[in-house]
């Protein structure tokens, strides 16, 4: 039976697949391996987790939460889902600071490629790793944590450093939050109030299809707190009268609460709910992090080409990140902007656009989501990452061997 990313866009080529019971038993695969790679909850597009050996599988390793609540942290085996590990955590009383969209990817996975939620003031999923442990070439575990020579390169670092078995997140009080969503928000006036629009709650998405004159829906992700009051209006588009779907004629049943109903963190948080396989069936995904001083030129390079985009595309979301030090972060150095793209599954279609759309968004020093469908140059990222070298420096003294290298990182020169 073919192994398939989660969309089944990506077949991996990987002869030998593992499911490792423990660490030692991972451990033991590696040290006898010439080429390994990991494998998560397989939310990656491309190749990026895929490799020319064996794949080791995260989700047989045993499910461990541990918080510390003294030192605001919980320690999670790595193959664990966001989802999982909320609820584990709400229910003790913590919580983590930000979500992405989804909860149903793994916490080893989203760390590495820099997977992001939303807000002004919300850094990127990996900004919260306080620690983590990786399985080395030879086998022996280290641990790495904040403070460390070599940390900032470790945390984003794309499976080249080794296997993750174990990660520390920064953890706070339990929270509520409420979410509202807004229709028809008119794009000239969201373009020429984008700070205002993006900070107008503490995780905001813009949805649209580039078509029109209107951005079709916002979302707007609240703390409640007692000062905390529904948006009537909203910069001219209007409050939604019921629940919605992000795509136009899907059921919503599936997505988290709305109407500005607080409820627990996980429950609002992610755009959909943890018992729902996320998807409106097969899919094909690009994500673009601009800087936020670039945003709004940006934004109108992408929608000169919406008759190009429109006809392929299911839906955009629109996002800020806040900027962090992870050398390979897509927000290293500064606050992003993300441009996302949830494609129709027509392959060659949306492989032959996707030049046109690296083309228009270049000027603007626009990183490529590292587990998504970009335009794959050899060579042509470099340029983006301050820190590119270091990260080649310490995969050359980390793997010399090339026990981790694969098809992704030697095509991009990240191989060490």
């Amino acid at each position: 039976m073919t192994l398939t990313n989660w969309s089944g866009n990506y077949a991996y080529r990987a002869p030998t697949v593992r499911h490792p019971r423990s660490v030692e038993e991972l451990s033991e695969i590696v040290a006898s391996s010439a080429h390994v790679r990991a494998l998560g909850s397989r939310h990656s597009f491309n190749d990026l987790a895929d490799g020319p050996g064996t794949l080791v599988a995260l989700d047989g390793l045993p499910p461990s939460v541990r918080i510390d609540a003294g030192a605001r942290t919980v320690t999670v085996s790595a193959g664990t889902r966001y989802g999982t590990l909320a609820q584990q955590l709400h229910e003790a009383g913590w919580a983590l600071g930000n979500l992405a969209s989804l909860p149903h990817i793994s916490v080893a996975g989203a760390v590495a490629t820099a997977t992001h939620g939303s807000g002004d003031r919300s850094q990127n999923l990996a900004a919260a790793v306080s620690g983590l442990v990786l399985v080395g070439p030879d086998g022996s575990s280290r641990r790495v944590v904040r403070g460390d020579d070599d940390f900032a390169g470790s945390v984003v670092a794309l499976g080249a450093l080794g296997i993750a078995v174990e990660v520390s997140l920064d953890i706070e009080p339990t929270y509520d939050v409420a979410q509202e969503v807004h229709q028809d928000l008119p794009w000239e006036t969201a373009l020429a109030n984008l700070d205002d629009v993006t900070s107008s709650a503490g995780s905001v998405s813009l949805f649209t299809d580039w078509r029109g004159s209107g951005i079709q829906q916002v979302w707007r992700k609240t703390r409640v707190s007692s000062s905390f009051a529904p948006r009537a209006e909203f910069y001219g588009s209007t409050p939604a009268a019921a629940q919605l779907h992000p795509l136009p004629g899907i059921d919503p049943v599936h997505t988290t609460a709305q109407l500005a109903s607080p409820g627990p963190w996980h429950e609002r948080l992610p755009h959909f709910r943890l018992d729902f396989t996320p998807s409106n069936g097969a899919e094909l995904q690009t994500e673009y992090l601009v800087p936020r001083s670039s945003a709004v030129e940006a934004l109108h390079a992408v929608r000169a080409l919406s008759d190009q985009i429109a006809p392929l595309l299911q839906v955009s979301e629109i996002r800020t990140i806040a900027g962090d030090d992870l050398w390979l972060s897509t927000a290293f150095g500064g606050d992003h902007v993300g441009i996302h793209f949830t494609w129709r599954p027509l392959d060659d279609l949306v492989a032959a656009l996707l030049p046109a759309l690296a083309a228009a968004l270049a000027p603007f020093a626009a990183r490529p989501h590292w587990g998504k469908l970009f335009a794959d140059g050899e060579g042509d990222l470099a340029h983006l990452y301050p820190r590119w070298d270091d990260f080649r420096s310490l995969v050359a003294r980390t793997d010399p061997d090339g026990v981790f290298r694969n098809a992704f990182l030697e095509r991009h020169g990240l191989s060490g």
